[in-house]
Order: C-alpha cells, then structure tokens, then sequence
C-alpha cells in the first residue's frame, strides 16, 4: 500500500512530468525581427494577426526581438549581428533587399524568412525560386511586366507623353532588372526614358533640378528603400512641378500623390506568418520556395489628378482597386 506522503510525492512528479512535457511539446519561441524603417509599419498588422490564426501569440509560445534602421541601410548589417546574437528560432527581416542581405551574411545557420525582396536570386540570397537551398527563403515582390504595365497606365493619363524620368539606384540588386524591364517596355510605347540615380537622400536635389530642367512629361518611381522614406519629398516636387507620377506603392499616393501600381504588400506580410509557422515546425528554408506575389493594387487619387488639371481616364477608375477622393 503506497502511504499518503508517498503518493503526493508520486502526484507532485507526474505533475512535473507532465509539465515538462508540455514545454518540450509547445516551448516559448523567439523570432528576430529586422527593420530597415520602422517596426510598426501598418503592412505588419497583417502578419501579426496571420500568427495568431496560427496560435503563434505573444508572449504565450512566441517572443518578438526587434531591430529597426530607421531608414540608415548602413546600419543594418550591425543589427542583424545584433538579432544572431540572441539565437532566434526564426529571424523575419522586413521590406527590402538590404535587410535581407545584412542577415544572410550575419549567419548561414539561422533560418531566415525575407518579406518583400526582389530579385533574390540575382542578389545571392537563394539558389533558384523553386530550390532556394540555404538558410533564407521567403516573399518576393518580383512580377514580370509591372514597370511595363506603369509605363502603360502613364500613358494612358497622358497619351502624348514622350519623355518619361525614372528614379533609379544602380547599386540595388533590383535595379538592373528593373531598369531592362522599363527599357523595353519604353521601346514598345515609344518613350523616352531617363534616369536619374537617387542611392542616398542627396542625390534627390540633383534629380530635382535636372527635372526642373528638362521637364519630362511624367515620373516613374520605383520601390527602393532611399524612395520610400524620402516619399514626401518626392511627391510635393511632382505636385510643385506639376509632373505627373506614377509610384510603385500606395504610400505615395496617401502622401498626396497622383497614382499607384505594385504588389500589394499585405498579402505578402500575412504569407510570411505561415513560413514562420512551417520553420518553428521543422520545415528547412532551403525545401520552402520562394513565393512570386500574385495579388497587386492600384490606388488613385482624384485630389491630386484635379490639381495636375488631369482628367482620369474611365478605364484606369474601372480598374482602380482605390479611389482616394
């Protein structure tokens, strides 16, 4: 006959037993997060509520370690060393090819899951699309034919339009692809395209004036990080200087600016959670693929097209997924 204190003490060790078991079965995962901005940029709310559809919440079975840039690529590659350093299970970097590089080269170990990168295999981030092979995988903002289909939509603004500047930074991995893309599409809708190379904020005052210039009949601006933060900037020479713009993001549009066309980076971010949830599981990001993004917005004021003294063209409003009055 097992006494009373014998028992309690068999009870006390199952107990304990089947605690332990229970952190071994739903253990406290910790996830780095790299920020070349900020980290409460509103697409991120989608990949907050993809993790807890997942039952990935915070602080219960997951913790969040963040790092952010405030928009200075410089200082990147020291906070991603920073993020290794606290020996995430899974380390997210955020919009843009430069985070995505910064935590490749701190580790080759940590499994890494890149949010809205664009061209990553020509940046050595992953073997191919299909079979990325290494540490990294993740969402690519990379879709074939969105500059042509930018060009197309300027054109339809304005069909007289000959002359078109496009903002570009021939150090960004995606640049050279991006800038063949609009070569071509140019030739097809008979522009002339000229660009301007904006790498740092400074770089923007030469481009300014040499638009001022030669005034070009539209802007092109393409979705680099230096672009994205100096996007107020951007958008009131445009509207000043009365040329008309077309932005790869929707934040330039809420910035005031005339129209937007690119991938829609909320899709992205909610995709990004089940990778997540596929590598704290026991998935390997060299057998994840690299996702391509199939779901795309275009958002056009009618403030700014009035101020530009620009009618919309009724097929542009047809397809306009918003309309900001």
């Amino acid at each position: 006959m097992i006494r009373r204190r014998e028992f309690i003490t068999l009870l006390g060790g199952a107990a304990l037993a089947g605690s332990a078991r229970a952190e071994v079965a739903h253990p406290v995962r910790r996830i780095g997060v790299l920020c070349p901005t900020r980290c409460d940029d509103a697409p991120l709310d989608n990949f907050w509520k993809a993790l807890k559809s997942l039952r990935l919440v915070e602080p219960q079975n997951i913790v969040f370690i963040y790092r952010e840039a405030g928009g200075d690529v410089d200082r990147l590659p020291r906070l991603a060393a920073e993020l290794v350093e606290e020996k995430p299970d899974v380390l997210v970097t955020l919009w843009g090819t430069a985070a995505a590089i910064a935590a490749k080269r701190a580790s080759d170990t940590v499994p890494i899951v890149a949010i809205a990168v664009g061209d990553l295999v020509t940046a050595g981030l992953v073997g191919s699309l299909a079979k990325p092979g290494g540490n990294l995988t993740g969402l690519s903002t990379l879709a074939l034919g969105l500059e042509e289909k930018r060009l197309e939509m300027i054109k339809e603004f304005q069909p007289n339009s000959r002359r078109v500047a496009v903002l570009w930074d021939r150090d960004n991995p995606y640049s050279a692809l991006a800038t063949r893309q609009i070569t071509a599409a140019a030739k097809q809708l008979d522009v002339e395209i000229t660009l301007l190379r904006v790498a740092e904020p400074a770089h923007l005052d030469v481009a300014f004036a040499t638009m001022a210039a030669e005034r070009p009949d539209a802007l092109l601006v393409p979705a680099y990080l230096v672009l994205v933060e100096e996007r107020a900037r951007i958008v009131r020479f445009a509207a000043e200087n009365r040329i008309p713009a077309i932005y790869s993001q929707e934040e330039f549009v809420r910035a005031g600016g005339l129209i937007s066309y690119g991938v829609e980076l909320g899709s992205l971010y909610k995709r990004a959670a089940t990778y997540v949830d596929k590598i704290i599981k026991g998935d390997a990001p060299a057998d994840l693929p690299v996702e391509q993004p199939t779901t795309f917005k275009l958002v056009i004021s009618l403030a700014a097209a009035k101020a530009l003294g620009l009618e919309v063209p009724p097929t542009l409003l047809a397809r306009a997924d918003e309309v900001i009055e």
